[in-house]
């Protein structure tokens, strides 16, 4: 036998001994009535279930059925147009699917991401885009390297222009990437301004969480403020080519980083003059609405900690938009139309959206679309 003859032999035992390649087939695939369908190939699994607590009607998760060759399928739909985190439920094990690249990160985790077009908004549109980067940075306030997305405007990399900045914070157990992956916010900003209906600017999407462990209030409230007062604008002002000045700034967050926002730019007014605060308010002060109300921390309250910006009239001036919304179904509704009330016996000109929609990403992206455009004006 020649030595040829031997690698042949040798070659085709080796692929005998490989297990049979899995079937092919495309997960989630998105119809042309938006409907979705997820797929994965589970053959020993006894139960699979598709999670995703955006996924209208999907609180719960949706069973899965297994087909042909171990391919377990579910349809959803239609759904409206926007972006959805989902995961495999097996056996009680959560697995991203792994015929779909495309993921939006947690805290302490992973969601793969599906995109049903359909928006004028949100849909990548034959527009200029700007660029989304993953920036780290040095904490010195918390000892650590950390990380931020920050969004650049189409035409900064040839532009020697200064452009105002937007510091938009995300929700618990969420992290600087949600907002770009999840939130579509690089894209909405590309829409808004390729319509004439929002100045360049730059968006920072810092990091919500000081720790891996989760929110936790006021403590981990105080480390986020100095990390992002010491280091986050610091380095931003340092490395980006953004104006200053009061008018050239905004802040807004979503659910925990609604009440961040409050935190850090009510004791800072001078600083910011656009607020927006999306489902949320001052936990502290009002709880959340799921079970008994946050027990009020020892010592001065928020309002009375911080008295004086909330009465110096002075400040309220150079304030040109100071913007809530909260959907009706809303487990925060409450603690928002409280924060409202105190922020407006202060004298503060709070305008106040209540929508329809819950404690969701498709909320929040329309708030995000509302927000842009009242911005730098």
């Amino acid at each position: 036998m020649t030595r040829t003859s031997v690698l042949l032999l040798l070659a085709g035992a080796a692929f005998a001994q490989q297990p049979p390649r899995p079937p092919q087939f495309v997960s989630p695939e998105v119809s042309a009535d938006r409907k979705v369908t997820f797929r994965l190939h589970a053959p020993s699994a006894e139960a699979v279930n598709l999670v995703g607590s955006d996924i209208p009607n999907n609180g719960k998760g949706a069973p899965m059925t297994k087909g042909a060759e171990g391919v377990w399928e579910v349809s959803l739909g239609p759904l409206a147009a926007g972006a959805y985190r989902y995961q495999f439920n097996i056996q009680g094990v959560p697995v991203i699917d792994p015929r779909n690249p495309s993921v939006s990160e947690s805290n302490n985790n992973v969601w793969s991401l599906v995109v049903v077009p359909g928006s004028e908004n949100i849909d990548v549109r034959n527009v200029p885009h700007g660029a989304v980067a993953a920036v780290t940075y040095q904490s010195s306030a918390l000892g650590r390297t950390r990380r931020m997305h920050v969004y650049t405007p189409p035409g900064y990399e040839t532009s020697k222009a200064k452009y105002p900045v937007f510091y938009l914070l995300h929700g618990a157990s969420d992290s600087d990437d949600s907002w770009s992956s999840v939130g579509r916010a690089g894209f909405i900003v590309d829409n808004l301004i390729a319509a004439g209906k929002a100045k360049p600017m730059i968006v920072v999407m810092p990091a919500g969480h000081t720790t891996r462990g989760g929110f936790t209030v006021p403590g981990g409230a105080d480390e986020f403020a100095r990390d992002f007062l010491g280091d986050v604008m610091p380095c931003v002002e340092k490395n980006y080519r953004v104006r200053t000045d009061r008018g050239s700034r905004a802040m807004a967050g979503l659910s925990m980083g609604g009440g961040q926002t409050l935190s850090v730019a009510i004791p800072n007014l001078s600083k910011f003059a656009y607020i927006g605060v999306f489902s949320s308010g001052l936990f502290q002060m009002f709880g959340t609405g799921r079970g008994p109300a946050a027990q009020a921390p020892k010592g001065p309250t928020w309002e009375e900690q911080n008295i004086k910006a909330l009465d110096e009239a002075g400040l309220k001036k150079g304030l040109k938009l100071f913007w809530f919304g909260t959907g009706k179904d809303d487990f925060l509704l409450k603690t928002t139309q409280q924060t409202v009330a105190m922020l407006r016996k202060h004298g503060f000109d709070v305008k106040y959206d209540e929508t329809e929609g819950a404690h969701t990403w498709l909320v929040w992206r329309e708030y995000l679309q509302g927000f842009v455009p009242q911005l730098f004006r």
